[in-house]
């Protein structure tokens, strides 16, 4: 491995430790390269909603920000799984994709719905940006809501940034979400870390 691009996995786990709150070890990060269980849904729902190039470790890496790859986790607003699916929203899902017919308990229908909202709010961000921007207007949007990451454009906009670059939503989210933009900021940077610690 060149030096370079050690340096640059050993700043990640670093980084990826202050953001984790974990021991600062490679290990500690390594682990999410050896959980495989789940790795043929992130593959396979990756393929089917966005194609064969599109690489699924960025589905895998939004998974660990999640919820840590615990197939059992849930949070204080009912948010369930690997990727954290509200109830009215899964429901909502499974009513426009038929091909998910589990329940979202279920690693892998949890994954495909997922995946499958990934693509939608994909699907809103058409203007031109660069891809990890397009990717970060997803992930946002994920975490903070559509309507929030538009809200936050207009103001960019009425700053005189480009509505369409995701750093120009980092300076415009706190006058939309407040406190919690900080959240939705920390979750881009986790999402992102994370993607390098898995490739």
């Amino acid at each position: 491995m060149p030096p370079s691009h050690r340096h640059r996995r050993l700043f990640a786990f670093l980084s990826l430790a202050i953001l984790l709150c974990l021991p600062a070890s490679s290990g500690a990060f390594e682990r999410y390269n050896q959980v495989t269980a789940f790795d043929r849904y992130f593959s396979k729902y990756t393929k089917r909603f966005f194609g064969p190039a599109f690489d699924w470790r960025h589905f895998k890496a939004q998974a660990v920000a999640e919820s840590r790859l615990q197939a059992t986790a849930k949070s204080r607003v009912g948010a369930v799984g690997l990727m954290q699916i509200m109830p009215r929203t899964f429901a909502e899902i499974r009513r426009k994709q038929p091909v998910i017919k589990g329940s979202r308990e279920q690693p892998r229908w949890n994954i495909a719905a997922g995946i499958y909202y990934d693509r939608q709010l994909w699907n809103t961000w058409t203007a031109k940006r660069p891809f990890n921007d397009r990717l970060n207007f997803t992930f946002g949007a994920y975490n903070a809501g559509k309507m929030n990451i538009i809200k936050a454009q207009r103001v960019a906009r009425k700053k005189g940034f480009d509505p369409n670059r995701w750093l120009s939503i980092e300076r415009s989210l706190p006058a939309v979400t407040g406190k919690s933009s900080r959240e939705t900021i920390g979750y881009i940077n986790k999402i992102q870390l994370i993607t390098e610690v898995l490739h």
